[in-house]
């Protein structure tokens, strides 16, 4: 009989566990996440043109619509626009696809469009666009400031190496680039003068700090000077 007893009792107890209240070890569910918002195409101001299509406010400033198509799954979008002259930036937050902002008249442009989501975190930027904002009286057009491609700001490089930028005009005139090149920031010793938009350097000593820029020369005499940036040669 005590044996029948012990049997039952280890019969009971293993019922007991295997229907008991033991957790669930499967993972809980998560919320799918949102879909992150594409980039937003530009569409007005053109890239790289004048702009004076804008409503004039003074002979100062003007006011100009930015346009661009509407991204995939956004539902705001931050403007990013810099004067670059100044190198001044400011923002203006919209949730449509257009955006009227007050630029000063007779100064170039840079601009992008940041396009986020209430349901994610996560954002797109399209690509910057250019724009000289039209000014009273304008017969000929500053160059836009170089933009620096390599080396990138803070990046390696050999003792021979190649600077490269991109230039670019409203009215098509550029007529040179003098280019800077020195261990003191800001750089003052002019490397030399060129056509192309690259220029080739030999002989740096190695492991050291660089600072370079480029200033861009029109046919009028115009001239724009780009950021600096630093390289450390290897």
């Amino acid at each position: 009989m005590k044996i029948i007893k012990r049997l039952s009792i280890i019969m009971f107890l293993s019922v007991f566990i295997s229907c008991g209240g033991g957790g669930d070890d499967s993972p809980t569910p998560t919320p799918e996440e949102a879909d992150a918002p594409k980039a937003a195409l530009l569409k007005f101001p053109l890239k790289d043109v004048e702009c004076n299509e804008g409503t004039i406010i003074s002979d100062d400033e003007s006011t100009v619509t930015f346009e661009w198509e509407s991204a995939e799954f956004a539902t705001s979008y931050d403007v990013i626009y810099t004067d670059l002259d100044s190198d001044e930036e400011k923002k203006t937050s919209v949730t449509g696809t257009t955006a009227d902002i007050t630029l000063k008249r007779g100064v170039p442009y840079a601009w992008h469009v940041i396009s986020k989501s209430d349901k994610t975190d996560k954002t797109a930027t399209s690509e910057t666009w250019k724009l000289y904002n039209s000014g009273p009286g304008v017969i000929s057009f500053v160059p836009f400031p170089a933009e620096l491609v390599s080396p990138p700001m803070g990046g390696l490089a050999s003792i021979n190496t190649e600077l490269e930028w991109n230039g670019s005009d409203a009215d098509n005139n550029i007529e040179s680039y003098d280019v800077y090149l020195d261990t003191a920031n800001p750089p003052i010793t002019l490397l030399g003068n060129t056509t192309s938009m690259e220029y080739e350097t030999s002989g740096l000593t190695p492991d050291t700090v660089y600072y370079w820029r480029v200033d861009t020369k029109d046919v009028h005499g115009n001239a724009t000077r780009s950021q600096i940036f630093e390289f450390r040669t290897q």
